[in-house]
């Protein structure tokens, strides 16, 4: 597959707070202790306070089962292996903390003109939100083919056309995803084998995950 690559800088109305950096190995991501997630208004809806309690047992979940949440040398192949085999520029093993938290990351090489994404996101753009909501996989072979998917943070500031991603869920709780996403859409006839190489990589981390975190 023939990429066109994009430039490496963000459009000048990206928002500077949330625009996507080059890699730093020595960022830390720190869990919070269990109950400190808190709304940023006094009052809120029923639906924000669902999404508290979701939130705040999601990272109570992270911390029982010690998912690592710096990245790691085991999950990092996972979304390089992930990536090389769908043929998308960029793969992650998401974690939904106070931040997306890519814990395995794939990128296109340096020098290759496309961009360099950082170790985490706000957790309200990109598609992973989707998939954590909805608790099933999104396989999207042309995100501009679905009105709904087709505007979104990363179309814009990276020039994103296809996504799959798949949750990583525990006890009926979604703790994040795994995923890739590329600048080039997808044949529709070609997305089953894409989205299974998505699912595979969701049950081999979830085996990870469930049987010997700590060791990762």
């Amino acid at each position: 597959m023939t990429h066109t690559p994009h430039p490496t800088t963000l459009p000048p109305h990206a928002d500077p707070a949330t625009r996507l950096l080059p890699p730093r190995p020595d960022r830390d991501v720190i869990v919070p202790p269990p109950g400190t997630v808190h709304p940023s208004h006094d009052t809120v809806t029923g639906e924000q306070a669902h999404a508290l309690a979701e939130q705040t047992e999601r990272i109570e979940l992270i911390r029982r089962l010690g998912i690592p949440t710096q990245a790691t040398q085991y999950f990092d192949h996972l979304a390089n292996d992930m990536a090389q085999r769908t043929g998308f520029l960029y793969g992650m093993v998401n974690l939904f903390l106070e931040e997306q938290t890519f814990i395995g990351l794939h990128n296109p090489p340096a020098d290759s003109g496309y961009l360099i994404v950082d170790r985490t996101m706000n957790r309200d753009h990109g598609w992973c939100p989707e998939v954590v909501d909805r608790k099933k996989a999104l396989p999207l072979h042309n995100v501009h083919a679905y009105h709904r998917f087709s505007s979104n943070y990363v179309v814009d500031a990276v020039g994103i056309q296809s996504y799959f991603g798949a949750p990583l869920i525990h006890d009926g709780i979604a703790v994040g995803t795994v995923c890739v996403i590329d600048p080039d859409p997808r044949p529709l006839n070609d997305a089953l084998r894409l989205r299974d190489i998505v699912l595979n990589t969701r049950d081999t981390a979830m085996q990870a995950i469930t049987t010997h975190a700590t060791r990762l």
